[in-house]
């Protein structure tokens, strides 16, 4: 009688040593940095303020209105107007 030929998968001949394990976070970014640097990239991380809060808010209103005051607002202002027309052509 011939056998019949197993539905259960054959098993791996590699050893548990040499099986791939899932790379961890701190290994993907270390070989997505590299990648990175290889490509002429360099990294920059830097703190900006959150401008989604009510305290930028609030002291964006009082330097703005410091700066309305100042006896060069005109000046500043006129300054502000000509690179807002020069970027936006």
């Amino acid at each position: 009688m011939a056998s019949k030929p197993s539905a259960r998968r054959a098993k791996s001949h590699r050893t548990k040593s040499q099986r791939t394990r899932p790379k961890s976070s701190r290994e993907k970014v270390r070989t997505y940095r590299k990648r990175m640097r290889a490509k002429g990239m360099r990294l920059v991380q830097l703190w900006v303020p959150d401008t989604r809060t009510a305290a930028f808010a609030k002291e964006a209103r009082r330097q703005s209105l410091l700066a309305n005051r100042s006896p060069h607002a005109a000046e500043d202002q006129a300054w502000v107007d000509a690179m807002a027309d020069r970027t936006a052509n």
